[in-house]
C-alpha cells in the first residue's frame, strides 16, 4: 500500500462529530486548515526550547519538519504524531555547554555531538523493540502506569501556562478568556468549525486582545514591528557537531526519558483512535530516534513525539497522518522565512497560555482515559498507589540529581510508576481487557 493511499472521507463526514481515522483524510483544503492548527499547537514550544538552549529556533522549526516526515516513513504513516523541540534535553544541553542563558549558545556544537548519541541509543532501543515485540514493555508499563505517565505529561506541563505566560492581571484574564473561547467553539458550533477549535479560539482571542490592549490601553500592546523588519525569506544557520565525552555521556541518557514519552503519547493515540498501534512502536521509537540524530547532524535540538499536537487531536478526534505531512511541510516552509516567524511569534503570550491550558488538560485527560478504557482496578491499594505518587512525583516536578544530570518531573514520574509497579506487582489486580482495539 502506497504512504500516501489516504481514503478521503467528504466534509459532510465532520456533521455529528465523525472521526478522521489515521489512514483516511477530509479534503485537501480541510487538510491543510487542520495542518496550520497543528503547526500553532507545536510552535510556542518548539520555539521555546532552543531559545532557552541557545539554539535558532528557526533551524529548530526547520527540523521539526523535517523529522516529521522522518517519522511519517519510518512508520509507514501509520502513526499520527508531530515531532517538535524535546524539554527533555533543556537541562543536560545547559550543563554540558555551561550556557549562560541568554543569546547563542557558544558550546552548541559539544551539545549536538551528545543529541546525535542520544538518538543512536534510542534508534537501538527502536531496533530492540521491532525485533523481540513490546512485550517486555508492556510487562513494566500496564495500563495502569501508562495512564498516570500520559497524565503527568499534561500535568507536569500545566505551571508553564500558569505560572511564565501570565505577567500582569490583564494577562491572567486573556488566559481565562482565550479557554472560554476555546471552549465555546468546541461546544456551540458544528463541523468544520468545530474541528478547528483551537485555531478558532486562538484568532478569536487574538482580536479580543488587540482591541482590550492596543485599542484601549489595558495591557500590553501587540509588537508588529518584528514582523514588519522579518526578512520574507533567509537560510536557517546549520552547526556542525562535536563528539565530546563528558557531554555525550550526560546528554545520552536523556533517550530513556524519550522513550517513555513516546511510549505514553503512542499509548494515549491508541486509546484515542481505537487502534492498536503496538506493532509499531518499534518503528516510532526507531523514526524518533533518526530525527532527533538529523536534527542534531544539523545544528538542532532533539526531537519528540508532541505532546501539543495529541491534545489537539483529542479534541478534534481526526488522526489522519495526512494532516501531519502538511504540518511538516509547513514547518519547512516557516524555517526558510523568518516573516512567518515573527509573525506567530507576534500571538500574545497570555493567549498561547490559555491554548496550552486547554491542550494541556486534554492531555491529562487521555490519560485518565487509558485507565478507564483498561478498566483499572483503583479499589486494589496498589494500583491506587501507583497512579496518586506517580502524578504528585510529576505535577510537583519532583527532581532527582545524579552527579551532573538532573531527572525532572516526567522522567521521575515516569521511573518512579515502573519501579513502583515491580516493587507492587504481585498485590497489583489484573486489569481486565477493554473491548478489543482494531488493527
Amino acid at each position: 500500500m502506497s504512504l500516501f493511499s489516504w481514503t478521503e472521507r467528504p466534509a459532510a463526514a465532520l456533521q455529528g462529530g465523525g472521526v478522521i481515522a489515521p489512514d483516511e483524510r477530509l479534503p485537501w483544503a480541510q487538510t491543510a486548515a487542520m495542518g496550520v492548527q497543528h503547526v500553532i499547537a507545536m510552535f510556542g514550544a518548539t520555539v521555546l526550547a532552543p531559545i532557552l538552549m541557545g539554539f535558532d529556533p528557526n533551524l529548530a522549526i526547520f527540523m521539526s519538519g523535517i523529522g516529521t516526515l522522518i517519522f511519517y516513513f519510518i512508520t509507514g504513516g501509520k502513526v499520527p504524531s508531530y515531532l517538535g523541540s524535546s524539554f527533555a534535553f533543556i537541562g543536560v544541553v545547559i550543563a554540558a555547554t555551561a550556557y549562560a542563558g541568554k543569546g547563542p549558545n557558544a558550546n552548541i556544537a559539544v551539545a549536538l555531538g551528545g543529541i546525535i548519541v542520544c538518538g543512536l541509543v534510542y534508534t537501538l532501543i527502536g531496533a530492540l523493540v521491532q525485533a523481540i515485540g513490546t512485550g517486555w514493555i508492556e510487562r513494566l508499563m500496564p495500563p495502569v502506569v501508562t495512564g498516570a505517565v500520559v497524565a503527568v505529561i499534561g500535568l507536569n506541563l500545566a505551571g508553564v501556562p500558569v505560572k511564565n505566560m501570565a505577567a500582569s492581571n490583564f494577562d491572567s484574564w486573556m488566559q481565562l478568556v482565550t479557554f472560554v473561547c476555546v471552549a465555546l467553539v468546541a461546544v456551540f458550533t458544528r463541523g468544520m468549525l468545530q474541528r478547528l477549535l483551537i485555531l478558532v479560539g486562538l484568532l478569536l482571542a487574538t482580536l479580543i486582545y488587540l482591541v482590550l490592549a492596543n485599542g484601549m490601553g489595558l495591557g500590553k500592546p501587540m509588537d508588529f514591528s518584528g514582523i514588519a523588519a522579518a526578512a520574507w525569506f533567509g537560510m536557517p544557520h546549520f552547526t556542525a557537531p562535536v563528539f565530546d565525552g563528558n557531554a555525550m555521556l550526560l546528554i545520552a541518557p536523556v533517550a530513556l526519558i524519550l522513550v517513555a514519552e513516546n511510549l505514553g503519547h503512542i499509548k494515549a493515540v491508541t486509546a484515542m483512535t481505537g487502534r492498536n498501534l503496538d506493532r509499531y512502536m518499534g518503528r516510532a521509537f526507531i523514526g524518533d530516534g533518526v530525527a532527533t540524530m538529523v536534527s542534531g547532524a544539523a545544528g538542532g535540538t532533539g526531537v519528540t513525539t508532541y505532546a501539543e499536537n495529541i491534545g489537539v487531536m483529542a479534541a478534534t478526534r481526526i488522526y489522519s497522518t495526512a494532516v501531519f505531512v502538511v504540518a511538516a511541510l509547513i514547518a519547512l516552509l516557516l524555517g526558510f522565512s523568518p516573516k512567518f516567524g515573527a509573525f506567530i511569534q507576534a500571538i500574545p503570550l497570555p493567549v498561547m497560555g490559555g491554548v496550552s491550558i486547554v491542550v494541556f488538560g486534554l492531555i491529562a485527560i487521555a490519560g485518565a482515559r487509558i485507565w478507564v478504557d483498561n478498566r483499572v482496578d483503583f479499589a486494589n491499594p496498589a494500583n491506587l498507589l501507583i497512579a496518586a505518587i506517580t502524578l504528585v512525583l510529576g505535577t510537583g516536578d519532583f527532581t532527582l540529581k545524579f552527579g551532573g544530570f538532573a531527572l525532572g518531573g516526567i522522567g521521575t514520574a515516569t521511573f518512579g510508576a515502573v519501579l513502583l509497579h515491580l516493587l507492587l506487582r504481585p498485590q497489583a489486580a489484573q486489569a481486565q481487557p477493554a473491548a478489543p482495539l482494531r488493527d
